[in-house]
């Protein structure tokens, strides 16, 4: 008898997971992205997300929550009732995380549950200000066996930090280190002149650099960045640098329900798909990422788990 109960009970929850999910969402959805408006995290849960509120009836809005390369924004989201209606987008920053903070406050892989990615970014592009004498790659690392050089990323171990250590170690040199909150506030330190070089995920530097106003030295991919072919690859000057990208991810809280986030899976997919999505992620460098939800999952562990050995190659100790 108790066994019955148990398997209808189950069945029960089973239907009334699938109707929720039919139904979802019935109410706006709130997408928490780690980082400042106007960088690249924000242009591309803003781009899925207008689409999202489109195809689905409901609107998908942005909120930034900045701090501690995204963990405020996990923290809130991990806490938040896993029902589909608070997500969180963030850059591959995330994946150092666990190794960089000795208390979190949530767990990266019971806590979140991924959803889908938008796409995967080759590389990343090194920048100069545009009025800087520095033109090239080899000049830059000449100077900086010489100089004190002044780099600044958006905060201690995120993806920036981690590329900008990995190039000073396979050129030979070193680098002062100046953490900011943001892109956006690292960038205007580039132009005003307080640091002198900074790598960066290139969706938000392309108005810049189409208005001239900074020097891209370097692309850290695998192969020339489409939107500026001319641009060398880092590891074509530096042998022993080994390519790094970034990728942009949906995450919804754990224990979502399967059925929302399978159908958040499928709606992000189609969103990528819209011409004006998809020429947004072109333009920028992103190649489509088809992953279902449980492949998702599975990337995003092995990228966390890769982590580990970077973070410890930076010289970064746990805070």
């Amino acid at each position: 008898m108790g066994r019955t109960i148990s398997f209808l009970a189950m069945i029960l929850l089973l239907v009334a997971s699938s109707a929720q999910a039919q139904q979802y969402p019935e109410h706006p959805v709130r997408v928490i992205v780690g980082y400042a408006a106007g960088s690249g995290p924000d242009i591309q849960a803003r781009t899925v997300a207008a689409q999202l509120s489109a195809s689905l009836g409901q609107q998908f809005f942005v909120e930034n929550r900045l701090g501690a390369n995204g963990t405020i924004a996990a923290r809130s989201v991990a806490q938040s009732k896993p029902d589909g209606y608070t997500l969180l987008f963030s850059s591959s920053s995330i994946a150092p995380t666990p190794y960089i903070y000795k208390n979190l406050g949530y767990d990266l892989f019971s806590d979140l549950e991924p959803i889908a990615s938008v796409g995967i970014l080759d590389g990343l592009l090194m920048l100069v200000d545009v009025k800087s004498p520095i033109k090239s790659l080899q000049e830059f690392i000449a100077y900086a066996k010489k100089e004190r050089v002044v780099y600044g990323t958006p905060g201690v171990g995120n993806i920036l930090h981690l590329a900008t250590e990995k190039f000073s170690k396979a050129a030979g040199i070193s680098m002062q280190h100046v953490p900011y909150k943001g892109a956006s506030e690292v960038m205007t330190a580039l132009l005003g002149g307080s640091v002198q070089v900074m790598i960066v995920s290139p969706p938000s530097t392309m108005g810049l650099l189409k208005d001239g106003r900074i020097r891209a030295l370097a692309f850290t991919g695998t192969k020339p960045f489409p939107p500026y072919p001319d641009v060398p690859l880092m590891k074509d000057v530096l042998p022993g640098f080994a390519p790094m990208g970034s990728w942009g991810m949906f995450f919804a809280p754990g224990k979502t329900p399967k059925e929302i986030v399978d159908k958040l899976n499928c709606a992000i997919q189609q969103a990528l798909q819209v011409p004006s999505v998809a020429s947004v992620m072109a333009r920028d460098g992103y190649v489509p990422d088809h992953r279902n939800a449980a492949a998702t999952a599975a990337f995003f562990r092995k990228e966390v788990e890769q982590m580990a050995e970077a973070v410890k190659a930076a010289g970064i100790q746990p805070n």
